[in-house]
């Protein structure tokens, strides 16, 4: 029994140290990054190998081939919105980011398919994968002991995104349409509410019997905004004739009458004679 036992212990000790992992620190950690540039967030993802003593462009990294950009899977940049990245256009959505680096000029690329890990094989390659592919140039500055992706320069309008490692500095700007949405929003703001927005709260105070004249102001200016249509016609009738205003709902009954036969609509003329028969009788 004992002996038995001891083997159920040494069974259960065995399982226990096969599933156990020891955790380590990881080389080349993860980062992420998130900036707001302008209306658009941009966002990073890749890991940061560092020097460790070793000479990184030309050696480590090789002059004249892809590299993933960082280590581990491939680099992957996210815009929230369409941009341009040295007169490149890129659609909103998620990149990996390749680069070719050189000695001087690096290409910069970014490619649709990022399932990749690392860089994908020369006959994995496929041109018609890539989004954009632009050239920058590189700089020297202070020593940076892991690879690192920064946001920087950054206006509504337009950012830069620098990458540096050791004493290699590349710049990729960047520049997004923010003006058009803002303006496009400040009209929209400053023209007020929509002619829906109009129907809907003219239709609900009618709905609800609330202030009918209230409502056919609303009604109007959904007309105004919009322009005629045979059903929002139908309900400025019916508020008409909620006000007792019998002769101009008969008016405004027939012309939407006259629209929704031209659309086809069988319905609204249906509805709209049986109240004009009812309101004559109350003229």
């Amino acid at each position: 029994m004992k002996k038995i036992l001891y083997l159920i212990t040494l069974l259960v000790v065995f399982a226990f140290n096969a599933n156990a992992q020891i955790k380590t620190p990881q080389p080349s950690p993860v980062s992420k990054i998130s900036q707001e540039v302008g209306l658009t967030k941009v966002e990073v993802e890749y890991s940061r190998p560092g020097m460790k003593g070793r000479k990184i462009f030309g050696d480590l990294v090789p002059f004249g081939e892809l590299w993933r950009t960082g280590a581990n899977a491939s680099t992957k940049v996210t815009f929230g919105e369409a941009v341009k990245v040295s007169g490149a256009s890129l659609e909103k959505g998620t990149y990996a980011l390749y680069t070719i680096p050189q000695d001087g000029k690096w290409t910069i690329i970014f490619y649709k398919n990022t399932s990749f890990w690392g860089t994908p094989e020369p006959a994995e390659f496929k041109e018609e994968d890539v989004a954009a592919r632009v050239s920058a140039s590189t700089a020297m500055g202070a020593v940076v002991e892991n690879f690192t992706i920064d946001i920087n320069n950054i206006r509504n309008s337009s950012f830069d995104l620098v990458l540096s490692w050791d004493k290699t500095v590349v710049t990729v700007p960047f520049t997004i349409d923010t003006d058009t949405k803002v303006m496009a929003d400040i009209k929209t703001q400053l023209d007020g509410p929509s002619a829906t927005s109009y129907y809907q709260s003219a239709r609900y105070y009618f709905e609800e019997k609330k202030d009918m004249k209230q409502a056919l102001a609303w009604v109007d200016q959904s007309l105004t905004k919009g322009g005629d249509k045979f059903w929002i016609l139908r309900l400025k009738a019916n508020i008409q004739a909620e006000l007792g205003q019998y002769k101009d709902a008969i008016v405004t009954a027939e012309k939407s009458t006259e629209l929704a036969k031209k659309e086809g609509n069988a319905d609204y003329p249906r509805m709209n004679e049986k109240s004009i028969m009812e309101w004559k009788s109350k003229k």
